[in-house]
């Protein structure tokens, strides 16, 4: 009777240890699962972060001590420092392997007609394309203006923040994009970089591309333009964590939302609306080249640094830019792009024109 007993104590303790690792196993299956569940919504998250820390300041300041040097005399529309900027960003972009739209060989010339006297030569937008992976005829669009005012009384404009702050944020955004693409993650919508020329004189420039576009206005999803990124001004002279942000709310309620919730996951920066108040005499928003977007009903967000004591003068130079916030504000612009290009839906236009 007794072995009896310790037999069945026996089995019960076996069956025991069998159901409680059973029970085990069921919660580590459930533990991983949930694991796997947190990562795929986490994942996306993680990509953008990881191709984000690609765009740095040791390359900003890099490039814009060349784009913004003598030796590009101002990048006066037409001129030949206006030249030798398109050919830099030319050579950049085949640099990196990314292509250029539509076989353009990355320029879209503007006939010197154009300007109506206000360029004495033809000039030239410079366009890179990463073509989407899943959704290709719709377009995102990174743009800034690359030109400036040239040289007077034989002193050089060299126009570091305005725009060469742009422009390299525009190339290493580019750059960004396409080491994600090179590594499996390209975008889903295609990215257009816009290197425009002609702001200084009208917003010529873009005003040309939307007359005559390379892809499909309609197709076109938003334009995210960066017109002076690299200062700070007397406003946030003790606080420059800042931006200001211009026109993400005129067309598309989605497009706002987006905004502000990028910038609260990612970036953290101080979202100044002052310069988007309707009523704000600067009109800021009808004065860079995002307006020939907005003016075609394309939604548009303007990043903007503010006024400061350099702005369209000789002192504006490279050694003045904060380039560790340059970095972060185009970080800032990069992982707007890659919600708008990577989101299911493309953002609706929902508001009323003014």
């Amino acid at each position: 009777m007794k072995k009896i007993f310790i037999l069945l104590l026996f089995s019960f303790s076996l069956i025991s240890f069998q159901f409680a690792n059973a029970q085990l196993k069921i919660t580590e299956t459930k533990s991983v699962n949930q694991f796997q569940d947190e990562n795929n919504l986490n994942s996306t998250t993680e990509i953008a972060a990881a191709f984000a820390t690609t765009i740095t300041s040791t390359d900003l300041k890099k490039h814009l001590y060349i784009i913004a040097s003598d030796e590009f005399e101002g990048r006066k529309v037409g001129e030949a420092g206006q030249k030798k900027a398109a050919k830099y960003l030319v050579d950049y972009y085949k640099s990196m392997n990314i292509s250029s739209p539509n076989g353009l060989n990355y320029l879209q010339n503007i006939p010197v007609d154009y300007f109506k006297g206000r360029s004495k030569n033809d000039s030239e937008n410079v366009l890179a394309f990463i073509k989407g992976t899943e959704k290709p005829d719709e377009i995102i669009v990174i743009s800034a203006h690359y030109d400036h005012v040239g040289i007077k009384d034989n002193e050089i404009y060299n126009g570091a923040d305005d725009d060469g702050s742009g422009t390299v944020a525009v190339l290493e955004i580019a750059e960004a994009f396409k080491k994600a693409s090179e590594n499996g993650n390209g975008p889903k919508r295609s990215i257009l970089f816009l290197n425009l020329t002609g702001e200084e004189v009208g917003l010529m420039g873009a005003k040309y591309y939307a007359e005559n576009p390379v892809f499909s206005l309609q197709n076109t999803v938003a334009n995210l333009n960066i017109d002076m990124i690299g200062r700070v001004d007397a406003k946030y002279a003790d606080n420059p964590n800042y931006i200001y942000i211009i026109g993400a709310d005129k067309l598309s309620s989605e497009l706002h939302q987006i905004s502000e919730k990028v910038n609260a996951k990612y970036t953290n920066l101080v979202f100044d609306y002052t310069y988007n108040d309707e009523n704000e005499p600067n009109r800021f928003y009808y004065r860079s080249d995002h307006y020939q977007f907005a003016k075609n009903n394309i939604p548009i967000i303007f990043y903007f640094n503010g006024v400061h004591e350099d702005y369209h003068k000789p002192t504006d130079t490279p050694d003045k830019i904060n380039y560790e916030l340059l970095a972060k504000r185009a970080q800032l612009v990069f992982y707007t792009a890659w919600e708008l290009a990577n989101r299911p839906e493309r953002i609706k236009v929902d508001v009323k024109k003014n």
